[in-house]
């Protein structure tokens, strides 16, 4: 019962966000702010671990292709479809879920304890669509240009180790890299992040817009925001799974 209380708030929360909407010219300026927190903050910590599992996903798939019966170019290939289809979708998603959850809930947590979201009411300002709602959609925008930032660093961190530890020469990479391409498995990809995105964010937010009590509350809040993220993604990532790639 518990879980479909919650889950009714979540609903709740969402709906208000869009009853009253805010004055073009301050959503599209808190829409634009967010989209440099969330994405020109998120661009190292992405940039270095989509190089990272590129790099380990060559070596280690290397390492278990000992036969010269198989062509070395199919380590391009299976790291090709893994950072497009799983790996920096998911696992980048995961990491930001941790950064940009984190960060939301805290925010929105803080200015609820202080009463700052019971003053935003007061004066007639939608609280929820004025905090909430620019930082979703500014996820939803950037999140998936993360995505596509992370594989093809993916892809050239494992170039980078391949060609280094001599586990393939640049040809049979190039070539395992065309080879069987289907463009359906980056609009997956595309679909998962936006998808991603929003779980993060509206998730974080709803936790942070109804925290009471004090700062313990407010570092409560934090986790809550980063392990239902992390739950969502990985249930999402199923879900997706099976009605898109179900053949």
């Amino acid at each position: 019962m518990n879980f479909f209380t919650h889950f009714g708030r979540y609903v709740l929360f969402i709906r208000s966000m869009l009853s009253r909407p805010e004055r073009r010219s301050v959503f599209r300026e808190r829409l634009f702010t967010e989209m440099n927190s969330i994405g020109i903050g998120s661009i190292g910590i992405v940039a270095t671990i989509s190089l990272s599992v590129g790099a380990v996903t060559t070596v280690q798939t290397a390492y278990q292709l000992v036969s010269n019966l198989v062509s070395r170019s199919i380590i391009s290939t299976i790291l090709r479809d893994s950072m497009i289809l799983e790996l920096a979708p998911t696992i980048t998603c995961l990491v930001l879920a941790g950064k940009i959850g984190a960060n939301v809930a805290s925010e929105l947590g803080n200015m609820s304890v202080s009463e700052q979201i019971d003053a935003l009411e007061v004066m007639g300002i939608n609280s929820a669509g004025y905090l909430a709602l620019p930082k979703i959609l500014a996820a939803m925008i950037v999140v998936p240009l993360l995505i596509i930032m992370s594989m093809c660093l993916g892809i050239i961190g494992g170039y980078i180790a391949g060609v280094a530890s001599e586990a393939i020469t640049p040809k049979e990479f190039m070539d395992g890299l065309y080879d069987g391409f289907r463009g359906f498995a980056v609009v997956f990809a595309y679909i998962k992040s936006v998808t991603f995105a929003f779980l993060i964010t509206s998730i974080s937010s709803f936790h942070g817009y109804y925290t009471r009590g004090g700062a313990l509350e407010v570092g409560r809040a934090g986790t809550k925001a980063v392990v239902f993220s992390c739950v969502s993604i990985l249930f999402a990532d199923y879900v997706l799974a099976q009605l898109l790639l179900d053949e």
